[in-house]
């Protein structure tokens, strides 16, 4: 369909914005997906600092990058999770975390979460990505057992901390992509639903559609597209492989990605479980027209072969859908 390819900055956040821009305008990328961290895109930069804006801008068009979305993960997480820790505090800057008062995170995470709809608008995109936080997820696999009133609360959390966010999005135009993840609100078809009705179906509201995400929960990713399809304003390109052994866990057993023992792992887009084909023909029977934005991540290759080589093959498989039914041409009059 030749839909833009953009790569996510997210996990090249240890280059500067120029050098990554230069690495992908050389491997054929068509544009970036703007981490909000590193010096990619900063928040309070954008509101406060003259020109710099510009200045991200000047990077893209140096090397005829484009931008379609940027995305605020780590900040997002932060504004209905519970417990906030030391995990948390070592993903945010200084003047987020502030004392470490888990409120307190909390509504400064908040506060920057609408403060990032209004330095989209100022740089000129419409899409945000991002997390949201739980304070349920924790309550997955528990015991004591929960019970649907404990869960309902969280929701009801969820959507007191976020709806005032969402209506800043609305105000100034923007959409919010959460990435449907474990440890999110919504991270799998039953809770997506939940949460869309917990918020009232907030028109600002929608997900970041990431396939990889829904491999290792034996899930067929095409399922959520045709449930939610309306819904998806972004979509990520990110593989995952299923590796149980009959001696490991889907769980993983608290082990680092990478390491062999793990249930699953991320890999190379391509590489994996993902069936690309699939995912494809249903983002165009759902008419989706936005960016495929590569989310790189595996612990056993090299990211600078990986990138390309998954650039490669999205570009391969993002094919037309058909205009015409391929048997009308046997009843055709002459």
């Amino acid at each position: 369909m030749g839909r833009p390819v953009t790569l996510f900055t997210g996990q090249w956040a240890d280059l500067t914005l120029e050098d990554l821009a230069k690495k992908v305008s050389k491997w054929g990328f068509d544009g970036l997906e703007l981490a909000c961290w590193g010096d990619h895109f900063e928040v309070d930069k954008a509101l406060e600092k003259d020109g710099y804006i510009q200045s991200r801008w000047d990077i893209l068009n140096k090397y005829n990058l484009k931008c379609f979305a940027i995305s605020n993960h780590l900040v997002g997480q932060c504004v209905a999770d519970d417990p906030i820790d030391e995990r948390h505090q070592r993903v945010l800057p200084p003047r987020l975390w502030g004392d470490g008062n888990p409120e307190g995170v909390r509504q400064r995470c908040a506060e920057e979460m609408k403060n990032t709809a209004i330095a989209a608008k100022k740089f000129g995109v419409g899409i945000v990505n991002g997390f949201t936080g739980s304070s349920v997820w924790k309550n997955l696999y528990f015991f004591p057992p929960t019970n649907q009133d404990d869960i309902n609360k969280g929701y009801v959390d969820f959507a007191a901390r976020w709806k005032p966010i969402l209506d800043v999005y609305t105000k100034n135009g923007i959409k919010y992509a959460l990435e449907v993840h474990p440890t999110e609100i919504a991270y799998d078809l039953v809770t997506a639903k939940r949460t869309l009705e917990a918020i009232g179906n907030h028109p600002a509201f929608g997900f970041n559609f990431d396939p990889s995400h829904f491999i290792h929960q034996f899930i067929n990713p095409v399922e959520f597209i045709n449930d939610f399809g309306a819904h998806i304003f972004h979509v990520h390109v990110k593989d995952s492989h299923v590796q149980l052994t009959g001696r490991n866990s889907i769980l993983s057993s608290h082990l680092d990605f990478g390491d062999t023992r793990r249930g699953w792992d991320f890999i190379s887009p391509g590489r994996g479980d993902v069936k690309w084909d699939e995912i494809v023909r249903a983002l165009n029977r759902i008419g989706y027209k936005g960016p495929l934005s590569i989310e790189w991540e595996d612990s056993g290759m090299d990211r600078d072969w990986g990138a390309p080589e998954a650039l490669e093959m999205i570009r391969k498989q993002d094919f037309n859908p058909s205009s015409v039914a391929f048997d009308a041409a046997f009843s055709a009059k002459k």
